[in-house]
């Protein structure tokens, strides 16, 4: 079967990769070890690129690291939403007397990389680019688009979760079924620790 798969790329990092050793990650390897009766025609990777944060000044140059591991792969593509941080002033959940009763924060907000993954899975299936979608998430939010996809132009719709969690009852309602993002699937899909592109030598960053 013709099988498309579009990753919510921030859902899969904080459902199931953060902290492992599995963030070095193969997604075109992933996707072929998820569905090995199926043909894979295409990949799509939906996130963006994110900004220095105090304690943690390495974490740009990580990703553009893996972004550019992600970008030797042929029928991958990465689609970029945006990654906003602003302070804010929020009150305290249990103030202390004598003391403010609202502190300043540091917030980041990723914006555009669901809205991406809905418009590409629906242009995706309105011209017929594929029998089966698959769609790598734990968010709710996309259970509109999976569900149209399904019923309104009869096609295959797969969620797969990438978190321990149970799917929440919108996305697994909307879908076709659910399958189960397994600690062997990230460990059978890993990039060799160094490759190249045009650019030249490509590391897999210390400590993952």
């Amino acid at each position: 079967m013709i099988t498309n798969v579009y990753i919510d790329g921030f859902n899969l990092y904080h459902r199931a990769l953060r902290g492992t050793e599995f963030r070095w990650l193969d997604l075109w390897r992933l996707s072929e070890n998820l569905f090995p009766q199926d043909s894979i025609q295409s990949v799509g990777y939906f996130t963006a690129r994110i900004t220095q944060r105090p304690g943690n000044l390495g974490q740009p140059q990580r990703q553009q690291a893996y972004l550019r591991a992600l970008a030797t792969l042929p029928g991958l593509r990465i689609y970029y939403g945006t990654f906003r941080g602003r302070t804010k002033v929020r009150p305290l959940a249990n103030p202390v007397a004598g003391l403010p009763d609202y502190v300043t924060i540091l917030d980041t907000e990723e914006k555009g990389t669901d809205v991406n993954l809905a418009m590409r899975l629906l242009v995706d299936g309105f011209t017929g680019a594929y029998e089966q979608a698959v769609v790598v998430t734990n968010d709710s939010d996309l259970a509109g688009p999976v569900r149209y996809v399904r019923d309104e132009l009869k096609l295959r719709t797969v969620v797969v979760n990438p978190s321990q969690d149970h799917t929440p009852k919108e996305l697994a309602a909307a879908a076709t079924y659910i399958k189960r993002l397994r600690r062997s699937h990230l460990r059978n899909s890993l990039f060799p620790a160094t490759l190249s592109d045009a650019q030249g030598v490509i590391t897999k960053p210390p400590g993952w």
